[in-house]
């Protein structure tokens, strides 16, 4: 009987294929071109409006500024959400977006930025740089129709 054995060769590194999955739609309004806070807001509540704990995410924009799409991408507790530049530019990246206003609410209704809060949107900005996705706001969501723009109170 011969036996024959295969082996794999020695260095072999895995592969892998990273893909956007399309959960589902949701009715934006009037017009999609959300560049300002204020048409950006009223989304931003209704997406969030069933959270009863921080919700951290990104709204992804076009070129020409229109609403592409978004991500919920940490959901934390009820006063913070732990979050990191990665998670909230790699859906923007497969989602071709060529801007992205980020976003995430305060339960207790008082959108009133932290520290965190303002050094979190600075490494993000500073990082989509690099991978040329810019970060035009930084909306946090207080109770509707409260919000802050990081950008306006305290630009980077």
């Amino acid at each position: 009987m011969i036996t024959i054995e295969y082996q794999l060769p020695k260095e072999t590194i895995a592969r892998y294929r990273l893909s956007l999955a399309r959960e589902g739609t949701d009715p934006y309004g009037e017009t999609t071109i959300c560049s300002q806070p204020e048409t950006a807001a009223p989304f931003l509540h209704r997406v969030l409006e069933s959270y009863d704990r921080e919700v951290v995410g990104s709204l992804f924009l076009s070129h020409n500024q229109r609403a592409i799409g978004h991500t919920l991408a940490y959901i934390g507790t009820l006063t913070q959400a732990p979050a990191e530049p990665r998670g909230l530019l790699l859906p923007a990246l497969l989602a071709n977006a060529s801007s992205v206003i980020l976003f995430h609410n305060h339960p207790s209704g008082d959108p009133t930025p932290s520290t965190d809060d303002i050094n979190l949107t600075q490494r993000v900005a500073a990082a989509g740089n690099i991978l040329g996705v810019k970060v035009l706001d930084h909306i946090i969501l207080g109770e509707e129709p409260t919000y802050t723009s990081l950008w306006k109170t305290n630009p980077w």
